[in-house]
């Protein structure tokens, strides 16, 4: 998974994004993919493998925005089209000028109205519900964030009923419940986002 690639592109989608969609990016990569890139190695050592569920919940609440992303390029190819068409038309419009009018627009931040409005609106549930989703997987996997000291097992290749202990118990339960933390906290964002949307549009 690339990381940098991800950000690039969300901080694209966050350009046209109200102030709460900004602190929520900071929160999703300074508190939760910077976590986990840095702590994961050292605190899940060998067993990494059992780790994807985390990065997979990243990149799924991460999606949504990029929706937003690629409606935005799309209005922007078509305000490109129509400024072409409309400067080939005048004559007397130099290239420079041409110019400067495509870097404004690919500059220029998009109001969060219209069909922007809605895609913007529907990534944040989107976005919301899988949130919900992998914390309600994440508590009855885990049985309420906390990383048990000893589990017993009794599939193969255990020919009988074993202990099996979990290595740095303490350490995995700080770290689940600092994501699940965060979590939250990106949860309760997204909901403010979404009655600020909402009340905007109510006052417009």
């Amino acid at each position: 998974m690339s990381w940098p690639a991800l950000y690039a592109q969300l901080v694209g989608a966050n350009h046209h994004s109200t102030s709460l969609g900004k602190i929520w990016l900071s929160v999703l990569f300074i508190f939760r993919v910077m976590v986990l890139v840095v702590a994961a190695e050292s605190v899940w050592g060998d067993e990494q493998t059992d780790f994807v569920c985390n990065t997979l919940q990243l990149v799924f609440v991460s999606t949504p925005t990029l929706l937003v992303a690629m409606y935005v390029a799309y209005r922007k190819h078509n305000d490109k089209k129509r400024l072409l068409q409309s400067s080939s038309k005048a004559a007397f419009l130099s290239s420079k000028s041409q110019e400067e009018e495509l870097e404004i627009l690919k500059k220029q931040r998009m109001p969060i109205t219209g069909a922007l409005w809605w895609t913007y609106f529907c990534s944040l549930v989107v976005r919301l519900l899988f949130e919900g989703g992998f914390m309600y997987a994440l508590y009855v996997v885990y049985d309420g964030f906390q990383m048990p000291r000893l589990v017993q097992c009794d599939q193969w290749p255990c020919p009988n009923l074993v202990d099996c202990f979990i290595s740095r118990p303490t350490e995995k339960t700080i770290f689940t419940v600092f994501m699940a933390t965060a979590s939250s906290i990106c949860m309760v964002l997204n909901m403010a986002e979404l009655a600020y949307l909402v009340a905007k549009a109510v006052t417009r």
